[in-house]
């Protein structure tokens, strides 16, 4: 049940609103004076308060910042004793959701109280939505408890409470966008936009348009202006990821960026200004890039002044069985699949795979499993050939394979998995009809 509160000093225009209110389902409670009513906003979960402007101890029209300020989701109607246009006025700007004249506008009074709670429930949902996205993108929701990442969370907390530009380095699938969404979150931006561009998705003179926005005109095709996505990241932050990819022509307009805080649309001769955060990641040697010639030092300086390295999966093997149950219960909730436990041998495999692809690969591998497991149980075989020859406390196992048809199963595997199962490629890699591959795959139960 809706909660109502009216702060009226005249106790029978209290009676008779609480009344017309009390007959519409919603549950009322009525205070005299400014104390007592935000005695009773501190005690109990209101959603619309209706307020008279002149009360004993204070004036309504004030009451309306301190009470917004406290209770931002809670909706204010002002009650005027004349339609005083100024109080009014005032009032809204003071954050009132609206106001009426007492007496003669009592019948607006319960249409205007179901707008207000149609507002405060959705300020209340999106504040749901907003405290879930918040815990999703969180250092908390990081797993691992190995020293190696606890360690780079410990110093990407620190950084994410400052305006610094941040460069985050390692291999692919380490978790650098995750990283960047959680310094995000935690930093001084958090309410603002997060944007992010993948700089090796695009082409030099797209990716100078994705990024900087264009005027309509400046190249074929382009029919409308486009606002970039610094442009749209303004006050926000902005992930530049594989920063390394980017054409040495657009980093000599990135720098200018962080230089100035300004930047020119593609067909734009005046500069728009933007106030943005800088995250960019890769997972190449940009010094090395440096020296030759691919990437510009002084932009290298711009962007590293606070750099973070991820550690590969394979330097925090200890992570890898909470990684590892984490992705076994998404994934069966994700295709209904009911996924009891994991053998041991399946976390000693996982264990000594190198992990190229880091938790990206291991993430791909645990839905494959989950996918083409019959069994409640993931075992050895749930995994593909190549990880299980990586299984420890089984000698048949870790001697190498010299019979025909488990080396062919081994090959096909492996091949599959290069084309991410695609069949049509596999068979053309494999120099074998498509349906001989149908039929090795039946055979070999892959």
């Amino acid at each position: 049940m809706k909660k109502i509160l009216i702060i009226d000093d005249e106790e029978k225009i209290r009676t008779l609103l609480s009344r017309i209110i009390s007959l519409e389902g919603f549950d009322v409670q009525q205070a005299a004076d400014c104390k007592t009513g935000f005695n009773k906003l501190e005690r109990d979960d209101f959603d619309v308060v209706l307020c008279d402007v002149k009360l004993p101890d204070g004036n309504g029209v004030e009451l309306t910042i301190k009470i917004k300020e406290k209770f931002p989701l809670l909706e204010i109607i002002i009650l005027t004793a004349y339609g005083n246009i100024p109080d009014g006025v005032k009032a809204i700007k003071n954050g009132a959701f609206d106001y009426i004249t007492k007496g003669d506008d009592n019948n607006k009074i319960i249409p205007l109280l179901h707008r207000a709670i149609e507002k405060v429930d959705l300020a209340k949902r999106v504040q749901k939505l907003e405290k879930r996205l918040n815990e999703r993108h969180s250092f908390d929701k990081i797993i691992g408890k190995s020293k190696v990442i606890l360690q780079t969370i410990d110093l990407a907390r620190k950084v994410a409470k400052t305006d610094a530009t941040v460069l985050l380095t390692g291999e692919t699938g380490t978790g650098k966008e995750v990283f960047a969404q959680a310094i995000h979150q935690e930093g001084k931006r958090t309410h603002q936009s997060f944007v992010a561009i993948n700089c090796s998705a695009f082409g030099k003179d797209l990716l100078e348009s994705e990024m900087f926005g264009h005027k309509a005109g400046s190249f074929t095709g382009a029919t409308k202006d486009q606002k970039g996505l610094f442009e749209e990241a303004n006050n926000g932050t902005i992930f530049l990821d594989e920063i390394g990819e980017m054409a040495i022509e657009l980093q000599a307009k990135l720098l200018r960026v962080l230089e100035t805080g300004e930047f020119i649309k593609v067909g734009e001769s005046k500069p728009t200004k933007v106030n943005v955060r800088i995250i960019a990641a890769t997972n190449r040697d940009l010094e090395k890039e440096i020296q030759r010639g691919n990437f510009r030092e002084d932009l290298f300086y711009r962007i590293a002044i606070f750099q973070i390295k991820l550690p590969a999966l394979r330097e925090r093997v200890i992570d890898i069985e909470p990684l590892a149950n984490s992705f076994v219960n998404l994934f069966s909730d994700k295709t209904n699949v009911k996924i009891r436990s994991i053998t041991n041998e399946f976390l000693e495999a996982l264990k000594r795979h190198s992990w190229k692809g880091n938790i990206r690969e291991l993430k791909n591998v645990i839905e494959r499993s989950v996918i083409l497991t019959d069994s409640i149980v993931l075992d050895l075989d749930s995994l593909p050939i190549d990880l299980q020859n990586f299984t420890s406390g089984n000698p048949d196992k870790q001697r190498p394979t010299f019979d025909l048809a488990t080396v062919e199963k081994i090959h096909i595997q492996k091949v599959m998995n290069y084309t991410n199962g695609n069949k049509t490629e596999t068979a053309k890699l494999l120099n074998i009809a498509l349906t001989t591959l149908y039929r090795k795959l039946e055979e070999y139960k892959l």
